[in-house]
């Protein structure tokens, strides 16, 4: 395991981590924040995350095609998060996933993936 995967495989585990806890956020805040397309975009970049980190861990040959998917709900994921401008947690949020996908994206050029 390379420097630039025990990376990404960081990213991954923090992104999991701050969009199940912005999910939580949104839904104490309630409103706009509580969309339920919103949540569900978080839960489902929290969940590609572990899995991404979850397939580069065991090795698998397969983890450039989650890391390839990763990047993309990444990139929603942080978007969604960014229209929240005066909400600190919500910025956070979407700078996570911009990381995240940045290293999922560089995972997943690494073997050709497109």
């Amino acid at each position: 395991m390379n420097e630039k995967m025990q990376s990404c495989i960081q990213e991954c585990l923090g992104c999991h981590s701050i969009c199940l806890q912005t999910a939580v956020h949104c839904l104490q805040k309630g409103g706009e924040h509580a969309q339920a397309d919103h949540i569900r975009l978080l839960l489902d970049c929290a969940e590609i995350c572990q899995t991404s980190a979850n397939f580069m861990l065991r090795g698998s040959e397969l983890h450039t095609l989650t890391c390839d998917i990763c990047e993309e709900v990444c990139t929603q994921c942080g978007e969604s998060c960014e229209q929240f401008g005066g909400d600190t947690e919500m910025q956070n949020c979407a700078q996570t996933c911009r990381r995240c996908a940045e290293s999922c994206q560089a995972m997943a050029e690494e073997a050709g993936v497109e």
